[in-house]
């Protein structure tokens, strides 16, 4: 019985080594498409969604290049790890397209901002912003990330010659948690695990320590 966890189990980290993961966007604006870039140039696959429609994203999948694919937010959300890039008052709309997540990983990008300055901080009192995200996406392994960075700093490459980006996350899944950090690291950011979703939240959320934190890692 250990024998077959084992193996399931590498079974599925070989998985997200080989590339043989699919991946979605629910949102396809800046960060996105950085995101969806970067997954891209490592030999993945995904589908790009936003709520206007995939006709919509012909030129953006057209500029990623074969791998790239525009789909609905269900077809997005199919996918094996899912980035979560729209803005905050488009949350819970967004994910009301998704009838079941079933254990998928859905990474969380947002901040809790409804508009263009820090004057439109939504405060959730005890509550972090990934948690409410969770609320609203219930059945999926949620992991938070690249909310601490503008998208200049997650559009480019991350590997420069001082070293690589830092990539904070935080989440309560320690296998999600895993499998982004491998994805992550895949596609040339430092990954540092923040903690859990409350705690780790907490410092990555608008207002923490780590919000805003651009940093490289020297190898």
């Amino acid at each position: 019985m250990l024998m077959t966890i084992i193996v399931l189990m590498m079974k599925d980290i070989k998985k997200f080594v080989e590339g043989a993961v699919n991946f979605g966007t629910i949102g396809a604006g800046t960060i996105g498409q950085g995101i969806a870039g970067h997954l891209v140039a490592a030999g993945h696959r995904v589908v790009l969604s936003n709520r206007r429609g995939p006709d919509t994203l012909s030129e953006t999948v057209a500029r990623l290049g074969p791998l790239a694919t525009a789909g609905t937010v269900a077809e997005a959300a199919s996918a094996e790890m899912v980035f979560l890039a729209v803005g905050w008052p488009d949350i819970p709309a967004a994910l009301a397209d998704v009838p079941s997540w079933d254990g998928r990983i859905l990474v969380d990008t947002s901040n809790q901002i409804a508009g263009s300055t820090m004057e439109d901080y939504v405060d959730l009192g005890s509550e972090t912003g990934s948690e409410f995200v969770a609320r609203h996406a219930p059945g999926a392994r949620l992991v938070k990330a690249f909310n601490t960075l503008y998208a200049r700093y997650i559009v480019p490459d991350p590997r420069h010659a001082e070293g690589r980006q830092l990539l904070f996350y935080a989440g309560d899944n320690t296998d999600a948690k895993a499998d982004f950090r491998t994805v992550a690291e895949e596609i040339g950011f430092a990954p540092v695990d923040a903690g859990s979703l409350r705690d780790g939240g907490r410092l990555m959320q608008v207002g923490g320590p780590l919000s805003a934190l651009h940093a490289l890692k020297q190898d």
